[in-house]
């Protein structure tokens, strides 16, 4: 229960961040992004906290975002269009490829570069 909580909170956080940085021009920096269901391909990288959350966009991908929750834990969120969706699980950020977030319930990545 308390996890089903914090996952709410994230989520009311990460669409107010969105809402946010809808509202005002944020500029995205080019990237390479792998995630496991898309596989490799050229993206568009975005903080959107200070801490190191972070989206990831790509034309016809679906956009990633992964919130910081601990040093080296983030939520992940997918957005396929019309609104954020949960992703199960915390994510862990890889030791050898710090680039990388590894879903520690389900076998996904999502990287950028």
């Amino acid at each position: 229960m308390k996890i089903a909580s914090r996952q709410i909170i994230v989520l009311f956080i990460s669409s107010v961040i969105f809402a946010l940085f809808d509202a005002q021009p944020v500029e995205a920096k080019p990237a390479k992004c792998f995630t496991t269901d898309d596989g490799a391909y050229p993206c568009k990288f975005e903080l959107v906290e200070f801490n190191g959350s972070f989206a990831i966009s790509a034309p016809d991908k679906p956009t990633y975002m992964l919130i910081l929750d601990a040093p080296g834990y983030a939520f992940g969120f997918v957005n396929f269009g019309n609104r954020d969706i949960a992703l199960p699980g915390p994510y862990k950020r890889e030791t050898d490829d710090p680039a990388c977030w590894a879903n520690l319930e389900i076998d996904t990545r999502i990287c950028a570069w």
